[in-house]
């Protein structure tokens, strides 16, 4: 793994365990780019909102064009992973 890689993917999990860090909080927006396709998705602060199983969840979607009802958020299709390294080894970093 490169040094460059390396430290995007130790940032993207330094970011996912520290939710103060974000820019939009209760959401993280994160990409993950693979032969020239950009998948965009969101983070969400399950833990903030009183729900759990979805503290490493990646909903595929443009976190300009969320649902405003939590239902229809929750429905988006989504990437669930076992923690943050994970995710992060799933190619998805911060944007």
């Amino acid at each position: 793994m490169s040094r460059c890689v390396r430290c995007a993917r130790d940032r993207t999990v330094q970011f996912l365990g520290t939710p103060a860090l974000w820019p939009v909080w209760p959401f993280l927006p994160v990409v993950r780019r693979t032969s020239g396709h950009e998948e965009l998705g969101v983070v969400f602060d399950s833990r903030a909102a009183g729900l759990t199983g979805f503290s490493a969840t990646v909903f595929v979607c443009n976190l300009f064009a969320l649902p405003t009802d939590l239902s229809a958020f929750l429905a988006l299709p989504h990437e669930t992973f076992d923690g943050a390294e994970e995710l992060a080894d799933g190619g998805w970093l911060v944007d």
